[in-house]
């Protein structure tokens, strides 16, 4: 029974791969090389270079992400590196040999629409194990010997990227590129993280009894309960033992929790935070039978 189960994951994480490798090579030939925008990452070095030389991308792409193969074989593992190899070497070949329609020259529709099917295609591939963009690769092998974050380092090569297209293709050009990007990235946030958006809802309270039987019994969500104990300043209690609840939920549910909080103890501390990803419990289950 595992074994079969493993081979089903495995089977769908192969075919997210293939989906994503055509959906960028589809946002890729249908939409930015025609026209000459990019994107950023080792994607846009690739579009820029062969803007600028008339290089072709397909030989570009491999080549350039060859240090990122290595550094996903050495960073991460054997299979990933393996899988990220072979899905780049599928999205060179299909967009040297595949032909895509030439979708519109309206420059707007090409970074919005570029961006969002390029970026679905590195979300899927990322879903399914392998990368075809290797820029995060290399600020994780930047981070350690850094002062900056792994994000901090994305945006300034996706800046120093940008920086020479504004000098190479103009700045209007860039300024359109840069919104391919900001869809790119939204776009892959979406695939990656889901588009629940759950929010995880820590509450502290006197009253934590009385919010976690509303929680559970009205609100229909799931409430888990933390042993603590409360004290700031230089206050003292009779009893500073205190239960903790954390409630998972999506961000449509989080107004009217807080509100259900807040008319039984108007001094609940409240923390939100957004949570990236959700497995196993009963979150998804209650919010589809809610």
């Amino acid at each position: 029974m595992k074994k079969r189960f493993s081979a089903r994951k495995e089977a769908s994480k192969v075919v997210m791969i293939i989906a994503g490798i055509m959906c960028a090579a589809f946002g890729l030939k249908g939409f930015l090389i025609p026209n000459d925008f990019i994107d950023g990452g080792v994607t846009g070095i690739s579009l820029l270079i062969s803007s600028i030389t008339d290089w072709p991308v397909s030989v570009l792409l491999f080549v350039i992400n060859i240090p990122f193969i290595w550094l996903g074989y050495k960073r991460v593992d054997k299979l990933f590196a393996i899988k990220t190899l072979v899905a780049i070497i599928i999205l060179s070949l299909v967009i040297y040999f595949i032909e895509f329609p030439d979708i519109t020259h309206d420059r707007l529709l090409i970074a919005v629409f570029g961006g969002f099917f390029l970026g679905l295609g590195i979300g899927l591939c990322m879903r399914g194990g392998s990368v075809i963009d290797g820029t995060e690769l290399l600020a994780v092998y930047i981070n350690p010997r850094s002062f900056l974050s792994i994000g901090q380092i994305i945006l300034l090569i996706n800046v120093f990227i940008f920086g020479v297209a504004a000098f190479f293709l103009g700045i209007e050009k860039a300024l359109y590129s840069m919104l391919t990007y900001l869809a790119a990235t939204q776009t892959i946030n979406y695939i990656i993280q889901g588009f629940d958006e759950y929010t995880s809802v820590t509450i502290i309270s006197p009253k934590s009894e009385l919010i976690k039987n509303v929680i559970m019994r009205h609100l229909h969500r799931g409430v888990t309960v933390y042993k603590g104990e409360r004290g700031f300043g230089k206050t003292t209690f009779e009893d500073k033992n205190i239960d903790i609840l954390v409630t998972v939920i999506t961000r449509l549910d989080v107004q009217r929790v807080v509100t259900r909080v807040q008319e039984i103890d108007p001094t609940a501390f409240i923390i939100t935070n957004s949570v990236s990803e959700v497995r196993g419990g009963l979150v998804k289950k209650l919010t589809i039978g809610h």
